[in-house]
């Protein structure tokens, strides 16, 4: 098949997953085509059966903002047209599905071929960005006119169906990554060595600093673990509540064990010498990084919200807590951190999870599956 993917470039789980989708869909013996106004940052080299097609935006003074939106529409189209693409893949709902659904539309009226459509939500494009009233309307519409849809987990697609009141049939397909390229790392005391010099445990939280993802909560946590096992953090993440977050371990007198190192494109190196990993999230779609923790043997501490449950198994791969409740999760962390067997059985829990349930092998064929379905016009 030839595959267009529409994707965000930069960090964050949609993109992500869409363009690890791409390259795994390419070494399947696929043609894909990316687009995007930047190289997705997980391209980080030559793929063979992979192209990317940058969107220019035209300047003009009587644009405000550059017509983004037009420009990708217009840049899909033309491609898909020219490469004969059969799905055209859009990840994130606004505005990328409606740009799918106008490029298919265009290509259809001039040619009379028609590609179809498929829609991925990832969480945020539902719950606060599409469900804005600026939004709603246009983001109902761009899913309703999909050939096809897609959530990352049965908590979103409940959501979707419950906020936008969207009668299609809608499949879950959970995220994935391959488990092979998150195998743990034997005899990494080097790295480790840099963050913990005196062997203290090491905690980790990857986010993008977002009040949804209660950093302020990570750092309170910490506070009380390392009040009962020798421990150090590392934050890794930029964002709008950085800056609390690091006045509070000020405030809280845990500066010097916590290192703040923003932004990092590459994180495994950094999962691989971890303990533990804290997501104390206000609202997770599905919860990427806890299946890219688990696939190096790190337990998940994390909220009983959104699609956590589905991924993360309370007390087998980790434990799952009521939303805030900070003194849970830094007991549950407490005592995986004092009970090294307990810990070493979590985590060979938490990997064989990720192979058993989401790993490349089990989730590709099932987006195969629906673009052959979709092809042959039911989804």
């Amino acid at each position: 098949m030839k595959i267009g993917i529409v994707c965000c470039p930069t960090h964050g789980g949609s993109g992500v997953v869409a363009t690890e989708l791409g390259k795994q869909l390419a070494k399947r013996g696929h043609e894909v085509h990316f687009f995007s106004y930047q190289v997705p940052f997980r391209l980080d080299k030559f793929y063979p059966q992979l192209y990317f097609h940058e969107v220019e935006v035209p300047t003009y003074p009587l644009f405000k903002y550059p017509p983004y939106s037009l420009a990708l529409a217009s840049k899909i189209a033309e491609v898909v047209e020219k490469e004969k693409i059969d799905i055209i893949h859009v990840h994130y709902a606004v505005p990328h599905s409606v740009c799918g659904n106008m490029a298919r539309d265009m290509v259809s009226s001039r040619t009379g071929n028609q590609p179809k459509v498929v829609s991925t939500l990832h969480g945020t494009d539902i719950t606060l960005v599409g469900n804005h009233p600026s939004f709603f309307p246009i983001t109902k519409f761009g899913m309703e006119n999909s050939d096809a849809l897609t959530c990352v987990s049965k908590d979103l697609e409940k959501e979707t169906r419950d906020i936008f009141g969207v009668r299609k049939q809608i499949s879950t397909i959970y995220n994935f990554i391959d488990y092979e390229e998150y195998r743990p790392i034997e005899n990494n005391k080097d790295m480790k060595i840099k963050f913990a010099p005196n062997d203290e445990k090491l905690l980790i939280h990857i986010s993008n600093f977002r009040p949804v993802k209660r950093v302020e909560d990570v750092i309170r946590i910490f506070y009380n673990v390392q009040k009962e096992v020798p421990s150090r953090l590392i934050m890794v993440g930029d964002g709008s509540d950085r800056i609390k977050a690091e006045q509070l371990a000020k405030d809280l007198g845990i500066t010097n064990q916590i290192d703040f190192l923003g932004k990092q494109d590459q994180i495994k190196s950094l999962l691989s010498i971890a303990d533990l990993l804290l997501l104390p999230s206000e609202k997770e779609s599905f919860g990427l990084v806890a299946l890219e923790a688990m696939a190096y043997k790190i337990p998940v501490i994390a909220s009983q919200v959104g699609g956590i449950p589905e991924v993360v198994l309370n007390n087998e791969t980790g434990f799952v807590s009521p939303l805030g409740d900070i003194n849970k999760m830094a007991k549950d962390a407490i005592y995986l951190l004092k009970n090294p067997e307990e810990l070493s059985k979590f985590g060979l829990a938490a990997r064989k999870r990720v192979i058993d349930k989401f790993s490349v092998e089990k989730v590709i064929p099932q987006y195969e599956e629906l673009y052959i379905r979709t092809l042959k016009g039911g989804n």
